[in-house]
């Protein structure tokens, strides 16, 4: 076993100081073997702490000897599933010249020998497959995982996008060891001082900045970890947001199609706004009619994607509209005319009106709002007001 004394690590940070690591704090280490690293990943998040390994591991190669790479096969995408999407992890290892490993189950793969011995660390960032206790069991010093939250806030695999959704102005970093049962349940090794750091413009942040503000913090956090040896048994309970605290904490659970899915009876613009910023278009659903002049007129449930939307003053003479939030309504002559003023709107539950300037209609092109509507005939009653003319609702769910 190998000890690193005062002087050497005073060394490593020399070594560092004029690296993109220029705030890592040095301390006496633990001693532990060379590792041999196995480094699950995924995304962004996870190349950030996979360069961080890959530049210790250049720079004081005595304490780590290897790194071996796991990512997911690559998906078919597109039209007729004819192109691959790789995982980002995949093309950002094969630029360090790292080992690639591509997996889509652990069920009966063992990890491979290196040519320093077997693997004795594992970790996983941003990975999604669970790492079963026979594999970390077979590791020295187990499984490490960096989360981008103050656990157990936000446990998850969502975390930055609950982070934003829930109108978060701080947030944090976690290093935890890998639990043999439960994803996120490890024990905190390191974490961002309480409260955690703010979020840059928190009321427009988006996800890939605030990702990339948390991918920096977490390899930053799991550099430092290494440097102490935090992983070396017996490990140490550093985590200061407890679950026993009054305090709610959020699951931050996969994003789902289902979570664009406009609720206008529950949701406030700011809602509105939040959701579109942080998960992309929103979408309701509308009865369209059916298409055929000679036949009775058949209605039918169809998902509506609002691909641009604008908060706007309310048009004049619009405020009936407001009392069924959801409910599109034309400011327009009647019927429409091309060069007339066209302009579809809709009220949000605090009575909000929104400018639909462009919605993609289920099996239909994307198209300026009005005309994307009349088009699908969306229209009921049109002689509600002499300004416009109403559309059936969107629909909820439960509607």
């Amino acid at each position: 076993m190998r000890i690193v004394s005062r002087s050497q690590s005073l060394g490593l940070c020399r070594t560092f100081s004029g690296s993109r690591w220029l705030n890592s704090r040095c301390y006496a280490t633990r001693s532990f073997d060379p590792l041999r690293i196995l480094f699950c990943g995924s995304d962004d998040f996870s190349i950030a702490s996979l360069k961080a390994l890959h530049e210790y591991k250049l720079k004081y190669p005595t304490q780590i000897s290897s790194i071996d790479v796991v990512c997911r096969p690559g998906k078919r995408v597109g039209r007729g599933l004819k192109k691959i999407r790789e995982m980002p992890i995949k093309e950002a290892a094969s630029a360090l010249s790292l080992p690639i490993h591509e997996i889509d189950t652990f069920r009966g793969w063992t990890p491979p020998e290196t040519p320093y011995g077997p693997i004795n660390l594992i970790i996983a960032v941003s990975f999604g497959l669970f790492v079963p206790p026979r594999l970390l069991n077979a590791s020295k010093y187990g499984g490490l995982n960096v989360h981008p939250s103050l656990l157990p806030d936000f446990r998850g695999p969502a975390p930055i996008h609950h982070t934003l959704l829930a109108g978060r102005t701080k947030t944090g970093v976690t290093l935890q060891t890998l639990d043999h049962k439960s994803f996120d349940h490890g024990t905190i090794l390191a974490q961002t001082p309480d409260p955690g750091f703010d979020i840059p413009n928190s009321d427009t942040c988006t996800v890939p900045e605030l990702t990339s503000l948390v991918s920096a913090k977490g390899a930053q956090l799991l550099f430092d970890g290494i440097q102490q040896g935090l992983f070396v048994p017996p490990v140490k309970d550093a985590g200061w947001a407890k679950e026993s605290e009054t305090r709610s904490f959020i699951h931050a659970a996969k994003i789902q199609p289902e979570d664009r899915h406009i609720n206008w009876e529950g949701w406030t613009s700011v809602d509105l706004n939040r959701r579109n910023r942080v998960l992309g278009n929103l979408w309701s659903r509308a009865l369209v009619a059916s298409k055929s002049a000679e036949e009775p007129v058949v209605y039918q449930q169809k998902r509506v994607i609002l691909t641009d939307v604008e908060q706007v003053e309310p048009p004049k003479g619009s405020e009936i509209f407001a009392i069924v939030p959801g409910l599109p309504f034309a400011n327009a002559t009647c019927p429409v005319e091309p060069r007339k003023s066209r302009s579809l709107f809709v009220f949000t539950k605090d009575g909000k009106a929104l400018l639909i300037k462009s919605l993609k209609v289920e099996g239909e092109p994307v198209a300026e709002g009005l005309r994307a509507a009349v088009k699908a005939r969306m229209f009921g009653n049109r002689s509600i007001t002499s300004e416009g003319f109403e559309f059936t609702p969107f629909r909820n769910p439960l509607v």
